[in-house]
């Protein structure tokens, strides 16, 4: 039993316990490093199954297809698919099978490159525009009640943690 489930259990007994999930699994035993990781991922992963699910329910969309969008909204000239790619970490082939269901929906568009005749840029369409703010404020608002029940100060802690772990990991990978 992790400390948060032995926790909840013996302090706070008529809370149901969270569901078992990468965390819960291990024991005392592993390594801090371990332990920490996988608390990570149980948190990255609770947040974006619900982010999903609520994509899916009220606005019929992925999350690919949200990043995507994202992605060139940040972006008014457009970006190419390698570009996409490159950002959204996945391969070409995802991007393209997004991109063409995107553009059948009338969300994005291709324009030819006027600098590389080989590849088109991807834009957002008016359409796309409106639709993403609609996404775009729910999400924010999603976001927001599912990390608003910390204290503003343990947000504040948090973030500035994990940014020194992002930068401590940054320069233990190895250069490319």
């Amino acid at each position: 039993m992790t400390d948060y489930t032995h926790y909840v259990a013996t302090q706070h007994p008529a809370v149901a316990l969270p569901p078992r999930d990468l965390e819960t699994r291990i024991t005392d035993k592993e390594s801090p490093d371990i332990r920490l990781w996988l608390r990570m991922l149980s948190c990255c992963n609770l947040i974006e199954t619900e982010v999903r699910s609520r994509l899916r329910t009220e606005f019929q969309t992925t999350l690919p297809r949200f990043d995507l969008l994202s992605q060139l909204t940040h972006t008014p000239k457009g970006l190419k698919m390698s570009e996409l790619s490159r950002l959204m970490m996945v391969s070409n082939g995802n991007i393209t099978g997004i991109a063409d269901q995107l553009e059948k929906d009338g969300l994005i568009e291709r324009q030819r490159n006027e600098t590389d005749r080989r590849s088109s840029l991807l834009r957002l369409t008016q359409k796309g525009r409106r639709y993403y703010r609609r996404m775009q404020s729910a999400h924010d608002s999603w976001i927001q009640s599912l990390l608003g029940g910390m204290a503003p100060s343990a947000r504040s802690s948090l973030f500035e943690l994990l940014g020194d772990l992002k930068r401590t990991t940054h320069t233990r990978l190895p250069v490319a």
